[in-house]
């Protein structure tokens, strides 16, 4: 076994291990040692690591398969921390992963992990109890999803989000990956995790001890900024993992392709217990990555403002080609919006109010330019439409509606949430968070019922009356259907969806899509009419997995 500390490395020696005695945590130095099984590599920060060079029987070649820090190894004990399932299983049919680590300069280490066309690399700086990586792929993993999963010992870290933890839980709700308790309760590694645009540390907890995932800004990433993936999971048993992740994309109701190239920086970050301060990832620029494009070769948009805004809503400019995206907060006084670091190429440019599509328009970056379109203006708002009456909010989300408070926490069937049948909705006097829910599905509360209230002044013959009904995502080829009074509506035609759980699996998002009904006027009655929405689709399904859809809102128009 050979230790090459820095100053032997500087005086071009090798300095033989006459510390073999000491553990790695007591000699406390920074530097990189190699075996026939294994790189151990030493921070100097109080974390030291190993990187398996051939297989054992806990972790495959590339995988890290110890993860000491202040003493104490917190790596889970069954299995290794890796990209997907493991390098040895992300590809069917292709070479044997490759391992290899150096020292760059005085202050890096480099472990490289390659398999077919993936790349992958640890890095760590001097004295900084980090693990910073990035990982470039040209061809998704077999498993059909690409994730960073550090798998950690669940006996020493405890400290962990509570909706996705399967600790204690005794019942499948659903699938192989839904779970529940005695009382109803359900657990999910799908519950509790947050939008891209939110994303920035993530940590879990133990005895002195705080570990936790500094996301990259989401560039090769899939989906957008509202997208929610999978962040946690705890195991049902104590000696199980409790896991930490970084999914740069997966089949999780995905909106959009895959992107490839070059994912991150990313990095798991060790404290004594507290979340520490981002650390700034600038430093890869220079090292050679393979598909790393550095500050140099990238460029921005400053966004003059967004104009037609409404101010009790935030509003996000989001940018998306094939190879990257990006998004940037509209600032709530004058609407400017500026997102830095881009890739060159054409981007479609959409604005977000909350989470739905209000403009569109496109914009082309070059590097180290910064292009500046002007304003934005906001064209394709439902709400500048005025209405007879409307339900909830046009922006992209249930959140106004029954129950949606807490779907990305829960099952819908979990025992905490409130009745999915409510009343029947009165407009002008039932309120949409206690008597419209945000879900509905065919085999759950198949029918909700809005009634409303037409003077003889509104009923008239020459005008176009409209019934407009947004959907956040739907499941099961699901779209409304209504009957107002003796009328029925036609089937409309499919929204575009993916082919995926969604409202079970903590996420409302999907693909924003309105239906329209003309509605004759010889349908409507003076005084109360009586409108009764119901999913139809031709595909089958039970309960919480029948075809059902999210709302945004829904309105009745009437031009002139």
């Amino acid at each position: 076994m050979h230790k090459f500390s820095m100053k032997a490395m500087a005086a071009g020696c090798f300095l033989f291990s006459a510390l073999a005695g000491l553990s790695l945590d007591a000699q406390a130095a920074f530097g990189l040692t190699t075996t026939t099984n294994d790189y151990t590599v030493d921070t100097g920060g109080g974390l030291v690591f190993k990187v398996q060079r051939v297989k054992n029987s806990k972790a495959g070649i590339g995988d890290i398969s110890s993860l000491v820090y202040n003493g104490v190894d917190v790596q889970g004990q069954t299995k290794g921390s890796h990209i997907a399932s493991g390098f040895s299983a992300l590809y069917t049919g292709v070479p044997a992963v490759s391992v290899a680590a150096a020292l760059v300069g005085t202050d890096i280490i480099k472990v490289t992990v390659q398999t077919g066309n993936l790349v992958h690399y640890y890095l760590v700086k001097k004295n900084t109890p980090h693990i910073y990586m990035g990982t470039y792929i040209t061809d998704e993993p077999s498993v059909g999803e690409f994730r960073w999963i550090t798998r950690l010992n669940s006996a020493l870290i405890t400290g962990v989000p509570n909706e996705s933890n399967l600790t204690g839980t005794t019942l499948t709700v659903e699938s192989t990956d839904v779970f529940g308790f005695a009382n109803g309760q359900t657990r999910s590694k799908y519950y509790g995790n947050q939008r891209s645009l939110e994303y920035g540390l993530r940590g879990v907890t133990g005895n002195n001890i705080g570990i936790y995932m500094a996301y990259d800004s989401r560039e090769g990433a899939s989906g957008g900024p509202f997208y929610r993936d999978i962040q946690n999971q705890s195991s049902s048993t104590t000696s199980g993992d409790t896991e930490l992740y970084n999914y740069m994309n997966s089949g999780h109701n995905q909106t959009e392709p895959f992107r490839m190239g070059f994912h991150g920086p990313y990095a798991l970050l060790f404290t004594n217990g507290p979340a520490p301060v981002r650390p700034d990832m600038s430093w890869f620029d220079g090292l050679g990555l393979t598909g790393y494009v550095g500050a140099a070769g990238r460029g921005s948009v400053a966004v003059g403002g967004v104009t037609g805004r409404d101010t009790r809503f935030a509003y996000t400019v989001g940018f998306a080609n094939a190879t990257a995206q990006y998004w940037a907060a509209a600032n709530p006084v004058d609407g400017h919006a500026t997102s830095t670091g881009m890739l060159p190429g054409t981007y479609a440019m959409t604005v977000y109010k909350n989470e739905l599509a209000v403009a569109t328009s496109t914009v082309s970056v070059a590097a180290g330019a910064t292009s500046a379109p002007g304003n934005i203006a906001i064209t394709a708002d439902p709400s500048a439409t005025v209405a007879l009456w409307r339900i909830g909010d046009w922006d992209g989300s249930p959140k106004e509606f029954l129950n949606a408070d807490k779907v990305n926490a829960m099952h819908p069937s979990d025992t905490r949430m409130a009745y999915w049948t409510p009343p029947d909705f009165l407009v002008g006097s039932s309120a949409p968070a206690t008597n419209f829910p945000a879900y509905q599905w065919k085999d759950v509360n198949g029918n909700v019922t809005v009634r409303f209230n037409l003077k003889a002044s509104q009923i008239v013959a020459a005008s176009v009356y409209k019934l407009r009904v947004g959907i956040t995502a739907a499941y099961n080829g699901a779209r409304p259907q209504i009957k107002l009074n003796s009328w029925t509506s036609t089937v409309p035609a499919n929204s575009s969806q993916p082919a995926s759980r969604s409202l079970t699996t903590g996420t409302y998002r999907g693909n924003n899509a309105t239906f329209t009904y003309t509605v004759p006027v010889s349908a409507l009655v003076l005084g109360q009419n009586i409108l009764v929405l119901t999913p139809a689709s031709g595909t089958a399904g039970t309960g919480y997995l029948s075809p059902g859809y999210a709302y945004d809102a829904l309105d009745f128009v009437k031009t002139p």
